[in-house]
Formats: structure tokens, sequence, C-alpha cells
């Protein structure tokens, strides 16, 4: 691979490439520089005037993932040095960077990783056939051979790449789909963060870059949304320069590519990344250099504006006026015609995706606390809140559980106004979306974490499920309100990125030429703060704003989507809330649980390491030994199992517990029809082989017995049920006046299903009564264990024949909604489970004899 780069990328080529990016570093800078001054004074100005608007009603967590990592496990990469697929360790931690290493065991010992990828600007590809698509455009116009072999060979059928216009692409794979979509949730969870990668927080910084880069664009007939700008300031900057140098150099290399056409894909994206990692530690350098230059003169400016600041305004409202009477009369003639005929649908298109997102957050967040409830009602204690909140407490960061909210949003079309307001593609829109999704759950989690801790704050032992409930319909009701207020501003937002760039790009060839002009009302003191040209897109932003505000009025004066009105506003609703945005955050694993216990008895070493160990992780692995497959042509690669990647550690105890409380409540009889699917995949132990020989040794010594011991396990049935039938019938009062047909035929019920069950299993009724009497639980467990595949339909027709039994004699226990047993079930299910273990005691140590005359007198 470096010889490829060494050899198509020459000096002249790079040469070319820093003269291209310093050509656009040099414009760009003079447009920060000049944006900057302009912020600056946005920035205090609204310090000194305020914004005003509705208050948020929720708190906002201000540092959500400290000492928290992502997501971590095991998959298979395809490396291109040697062109075969390896097993790789991938951790993320909070910076959402995936850091891949050889093993587990390197991660641990915290060695550096093999790897780092950068997610911003990806899109993660699940199938081959969507990756070759996008790979067939990346050499227009180049005629090749097309090989017989593919591009890639996938080693199972569960890929996961991700793709870059100008970077390499990472290949991965996975043995199950259900490991495919957990790893795929948490993929676009990484594409979606570090994409996000202004910091809302520099009030200066952030919107000065984003308007020096938009002014660019425009300067060079760019309008409308871009899908590249994401990252940090140098991958954006980057992505600037490979717009046009990417054409460039693909016409000057792409000829001397040799091979079939997959070859010439290959080596070109290979290519691209050399060229595209130039660019962006270029970008990196000269940024800097900018930045630091203007924050350097930043004081001065500061001096200025706070002495002149009235002059600045007043002069600024005296340009403003002068320009209106210009671009206002052509701006709204443009409005009328091309843009408020569109403004209802498009409105319409963005609300319903979005609002449906909105409320799946609003519904897992209830979920989540009410399983948690559940899970209190009846072992609940102060550590078992603390595991059940450690837990939600991340919930906005979960991405497996956040997936369900995001699809939500991804159904957003803009089809038939791409082409006409010029955007690219709406996920630009989609993105955004999430992102306030998921910070509005943040925030929802946070408020409820802060209410139950002051609720639980001195007091003893209490009923948990009531705090909850006091706490939870106080955070929903802010949550509604929070998601209409969020919500709005989004619509907002969306229908000026939509609107803008299309009235500026029609008004621009009329307007520009005569703004100049009013440049020389500006005193020279105060040109660094006003600006024409940013002037004359705030009275185009005006003109449209206001038939904007009017249509998401409309939509929320008629309650739409669940929109508040904008009278309503809540301010200082709940003042003592927001104090407690002020305390520390809660480890509630520290305070209401266990704590930290050390692992594997260390308590020694590098403190680096035990931090990593002890790092809480968002969503939960579980990593099963000893269960592995092998992939083609790899015999020496362990692939996960297909279970090493659970939803999460929850459900996997949730179903464990579920499982138990069914083997407790189900007679013995049904048992293996419950746990039948475990049975089978249980792998043969020797102990399961040695009870195997011995009931197969018992088998034929029963065999030769005689028709006696079942005639005699009959009549103690039949006396062990009527005796069961005498408790029941006096516990609840049962009418005594029942005729005797009815009586005679509750009892021949049980005795022939019991005759019957008795046949077909002639080795139930001669065990040996030792055992039975000391471990009479223990026996059907056993019995399971040593099921050969040939008994295995006798033993499935023995348990169906009893279950119909206990259907008819004693109603099984029964279960209400929450998935608590009943105090009367549990009296009734524990006098069947008395009569049942009579019945099977008496059924071992009779005489034949005895039991022969006993059912003749029967007969």
């Amino acid at each position: 691979m470096g010889d490829l780069i060494s050899t198509h990328l020459d000096e002249a080529k790079r040469e070319i490439i820093t003269a291209r990016t310093g050509e656009l570093m040099g414009e760009f800078g003079r447009l920060y520089e000049q944006q900057y001054a302009v912020a600056l004074f946005n920035k205090m100005r609204f310090d000194i005037e305020g914004g005003g608007g509705p208050q948020n009603q929720l708190l906002h967590r201000k540092v959500p993932l400290k000492n928290k990592s992502i997501f971590s496990g095991a998959l298979f990469q395809y490396l291109e040095e040697n062109k075969k697929w390896r097993n790789r360790f991938l951790f993320i931690p909070d910076s959402y960077n995936i850091n891949y290493y050889e093993n587990k065991q390197a991660h641990d010992r915290g060695l550096h990783p093999k790897g780092t990828i950068n997610c911003a600007g990806y899109r993660v590809l699940t199938s081959m056939e969507e990756y070759l698509e996008l790979l067939n455009t990346s050499l227009p116009g180049v005629k090749a051979k097309v090989g017989s072999s593919p591009f890639l060979k996938c080693a199972t059928q569960f890929p996961l790449i991700l793709w870059h216009p100008y970077a390499c692409h990472y290949y991965f794979c996975v043995v199950t789909e259900k490991e495919q979509q957990k790893w795929n949730a948490v993929f676009q969870d990484c594409v979606r963060h570090t994409n996000n990668g202004l910091p809302e927080e520099c009030k200066v910084q952030t919107p000065t870059f984003t308007d020096a880069v938009r002014l660019y664009r425009q300067a060079h007939g760019h309008y409308g949304t871009w899908e590249m700008m994401c990252g940090t300031p140098p991958q954006i900057l980057a992505n600037l320069v490979m717009e046009t140098l990417l054409p460039e150099m693909r016409d000057l290399i792409t000829p001397k590519l040799k091979g079939k056409m997959h070859e010439k894909q290959r080596n070109w994206m290979l290519i691209s990344d050399a060229v595209y990692g130039l660019v962006q530690s270029q970008t990196q350098a000269q940024y800097e250099a900018v930045v630091q230059s203007c924050e350097a003169g930043r004081p001065p400016l500061e001096t200025t504006i706070r002495t002149d600041m009235d002059q600045i305004i007043t002069s600024k409202e005296h340009v403003t006026s002068k320009i209106r009477t210009l671009v206002l009369p052509k701006a709204e003639k443009l409005l009328k015609v091309s843009i408020q005929p569109y403004i209802s649908s498009i409105l319409d298109a963005l609300m319903e995706p979005t609002s449906r997102g909105f409320f799946e957050v609003r519904d897992l967040f209830f979920r989540e606390l009410v399983d948690m409830s559940k899970n209190l009602l009846n072992d609940g204690n102060k550590e078992k809140l603390g595991e059940h909140m450690e837990k939600i407490s991340m919930l906005a960061f979960h991405p497996v559980k956040m997936q369900s909210c995001y699809e939500k949003v991804e159904t957003l079309s803009l089809e038939g106004l791409q082409q006409r307001f010029d955007v690219s593609s709406p996920s630009v829109f989609v993105q955004r979306a999430q992102i306030l999704m998921r910070e509005q759950m943040d925030d929802a989690v946070y408020t409820f974490e802060q209410l139950l801790h002051q609720s639980l704050e001195g007091k003893e032992q209490e009923d948990f499920c009531k705090t909850i409930q006091r706490c939870q319909d106080r955070v929903v009701k802010k949550f509604d309100y929070d998601s209409s207020t969020v919500r709005k501003k989004f619509f907002r937002e969306a229908l000026l990125q939509i609107f803008i760039p299309y009235m500026l790009k029609q008004l621009t060839p009329s307007c520009s030429a005569e703004l100049p002009r009013f440049q020389e009302l500006i005193f020279e003191d105060f040109s660094r703060f006003i600006l024409v040209e940013n002037i004359s897109e705030e009275v185009v932003l005006h003109t449209v704003m206001k038939d904007i505000m009017m249509a998401v009025k409309e939509a929320a004066v008629q309650r739409r989507h669940n929109l508040y009105r904008d009278s309503i506003v809540l301010t200082n609703s709940d003042p003592n809330l927001h104090l407690l945005g002020e305390n520390p955050p809660i480890d509630w694993a520290e305070e209401y649980g266990e704590g930290l216990e050390e692992l594997d008895g260390e308590n020694t070493g590098d403190p680096e390491v035990q931090k990593r160990r002890r790092m809480k992780q968002v969503v939960s692995m579980i990593h099963i030994e000893g269960n592995a497959s092998v992939l083609p042509n790899e015999s020496c690669l362990e692939v996960p199992a297909v279970d090493n990647i659970p939803e999460e550690e929850t459900e996997v105890r949730s179903d464990t517990s579920l499982s138990q409380k069914s083997e407790k409540q189900v007679p013995n009889g049904t048992k293996e029809d419950v746990n039948k699917n475990a049975v089978d995949d249980k792998p043969p132990t020797n102990r399961s082989i040695l009870k195997e020989e011995e009931s197969t040794t018992e088998r034929s010594l029963q065999g030769t017995e005689s028709m006696s011991a079942i005639d005699c396990a009959i009549q103690e049935i039949e006396k062990a049920v009527q005796e069961v039938e005498h408790e029941v019938r006096t516990q609840k009062t049962a009418e005594s006046s029942s005729s005797k047909e009815e009586t005679a035929a509750e009892e021949v019920k049980p005795i022939s299903n019991c005759e019957e069950g008795a046949r077909l299993n002639p080795a139930d009724t001669n065990k040996d009564t030792t055992s039975s009497t000391e471990k009479p639980s223990d026996s059907p467990v056993r019995e399971m264990e040593a099921v050969t595949p040939s008994d295995q339909q006798e033993n499935h027709i023995t348990a169906s024949t009893q279950d119909s039994h206990t259907e008819n004699s004693i109603a099984p226990s029964q279960h209400d909604d929450r998935g608590f047993q009943s105090p009367t079930n549990e009296a009734a299910e524990e006098e069947h489970q008395a009569g049942k273990e009579e019945c099977n005691d008496s059924e071992t140590g009779e005489d034949a004899g005895k039991g022969e005359s006993a059912h003749m007198d029967h007969q």
C-alpha cells in the first residue's frame, strides 16, 4: 500500500494539495475574522438584553457520560494488508471514537489500540449490494473490465460497513442478525454523535465558524444544506477542500491506475484516504492559527463593544432601515409566489415523524419506570433501587433501547421539494431531531434522578412505588412542555434552513451589486461589528420568519401533535427544582448499592488499568466462553456466539427469574414442556450419561414386574385424590349437598388420567422409596437430564397427560397482569403440591397382592 501511495502521490501532486488547501484556508480565514467580531458583538448584546422566551422545565446534566463507556464486544474485521478476516475487540468510550484491539486482553492490559475510527461523515451499511452501489460512483467515467471475483467476499451473511466519500472504508461482520442489529445501532450512534462536533456552548466560535463556511460556499455558488457539515471544524474544512480537490486529483491519477475495475476502485479508495489525511492535517494547523489570532485580539474588541454598545446598535438600525427599502419589496414578492404555498406542506412533513419520535421517547421513559416499579413491588430495597437507577440514569445513551425512537424520525421525507429548495438530503434534519430527542430523554432522566433522590434522602424503608409514581408524574408533565418547546424551535429552524438559502440564491443577483454603497453609512470604528451582507440576510430572514411563526403557532393552537400554545409559558413554576441542578451527580451504585467491588481480587496495579476495568458500560455485554464457531478458511478464529450480545443485562436476568418462577409454579409433570428447548440444547455431561445408563437399567428391571404394582398405585392415587378434595372442600366451604353422581365423576376423571399416565411411563411407578421421600423435587430434573432422544416422545406424552390431570383436579397458579402471584393461588398450589407428593410417596413400597385385591374391589 505504501508503494501505491508513493507512486501516485508524488511531490508534484502533494504541492497541488498544499496549494489548494492554502487557497481555501486563506479565503476562509478572512471570512472568519470578519464574522468573529460580529459574533462577539451579538453574544455580548444578548448577555445584556437577554433573549426571553419560555424557560425549560427539566434539568440539564452538565457532564452526562463521566466515567462511562458506551459499548464493547468482539466481531470480525477485514484487513486490507493481508486481505483476511481477523477477530477484533472493539471498545467505544464516551468520545464515541471506535478503538479496536487485537483481543480483549490487550484492552484490559491498557495497550494502545490497533486503530481508532472517528465516525464523522461515515454511513453505516448492512448489505454488500448497497456498498457496491456507492462504490461504483467513486470513479465515474472510468472504463475497465469487470472482474469475475467479487470486490470483497464477506465471511458471514451479516456485514457492517463504514463508508465515507473521502476516507478509507472499514469492513466488519458478525455471526447473527441480532448481533448485526445491535452493532448497527451502536455504529449509528457513533456517527450521530461525532457528526455533531460543533459545541453549542461556544457562543462565539461556533456561530463564527458556521457563518464563515456558509458565506464561503455561497460565494462559490453552493446554497442550501450540506451533508458534509459534520465533525470538528478541521474535518469540516477538509471536506470543503475535498469538494473541489478530489475531482482534480481523480483526473490526474485514475488514467494511471491499472487492473480491473474492482482493483482500480480499491486503489483509488486508498489514495483518496491518503489525500484526505494530508488535507486534514493542514486544515487542522491553519485553523488553529486563525482561531488563536482572533482570540488574541478579543480583549480590545470587548472593550470597544462595552464602551460604544449604544452607538453601535443605533448605527446598525439606521443601516438596516436603508437596506430594508432595497431588499424588502423583492423579498416579499418572492415569498408570496414561491414560499408561502409550501410552508404548510413542509411543516406537516416535518411534524409527523418528529412528533412520533418524541412520543416514543416519552413512552420508553414511562415503560422503564413502570418496569422498575414492578420489580420493586414485592422485593424492594435500596440496593435493588440503586441497581435499577444506575441503569436508567444512562437510558438516553443506550443506543439499542433508543433505536426505536430514532427509527420513527428516519421516515422523514421531503420528496418533491429537494430540487426546488436545494435540499440535498433530509439526513441533516433527521440527525438534528435525533440529537434533540436524546437530550430530552437525558433531561427527563436527570430530573427524575434528582427528584427521587430528594424524596428518599434521610428516610428509612418506605413504599418505593408510590414515591416513584409521584416523581414520574411531575417529570412527565415537564417533559410534555419541554418537548413542545423544543419541537417548535426545531420546526422553525428547519424551515429557515430550507427557505433562506433559496431566497438568497434568487435575490443575490439583483441586490448584491447595490449593497457596497451602504457601507459608507457605517462609522469606521464600528465597521468591524456591522456588515452589510449580514444585515441583508437578516432582512430576508425576518421577512420569511413571520409566515413561519404563524404556521407553527396555528399548529399549536389546534393542539396538533400535542404542541402547546406560546401563551402557555411556565416561568419559575418550580423554582426549588432548579436548585437541585446544582447538586453533584448521583452515584446510585455507590450510595444505594454495595459500591464498587474489586475485580478479580486485585487491589494494586496500574491505576489507569483499574480505572478502565471499573468504567461502567452503558450497554451491557455478556461473553460466553467455549461457544464459538469457525469462519471459512480461518480455523484459528473464534466467532462470537449467538447470545454474546443480549439486549441488556436486565433482560437476561428477568428471563432467568421468569423461568425459575415458572418451574416453581407449574406442576412437575409439565416442567419438561416449559424447559424443553433448554434441555435439548444442553450438551451431554458425564453425570447425564451415568444417569441415562441407570435409567436404562431401571427400565429393563421394571419391565419384568407384574401389573400388580400398577394396580396398587392406582388404589393409592385414588385415596390421595380423595383426601386432597376433602381438604379443599372444607377450606373453601364447598357445597355439601353435591350429588353422588358428580362426586363419582370427579373421582373417576383423575383416576383415569393417573392410570393412563402410569401406563405410559411404568418407570415412574416403581422408584426407590428413600430417594423419592428425601428429594421429591429433584426427581423430575434428574429424569429430564437422562432423557434420550428415543424417549423424548414418550416423556412428552406423559407430560401432556399429567398436565391435563392437573387442570382437571386443581386449577394451576394464576398470575395477574403485573406479573405477581396472588396469595390465594399460592395457597392452592401448596395444597396441590402436598397432595401430589403424598401420591408419589404412596406409589412405591406397597404390597403387590394387596394392591391387586384392592383393584379387584374397585372393579
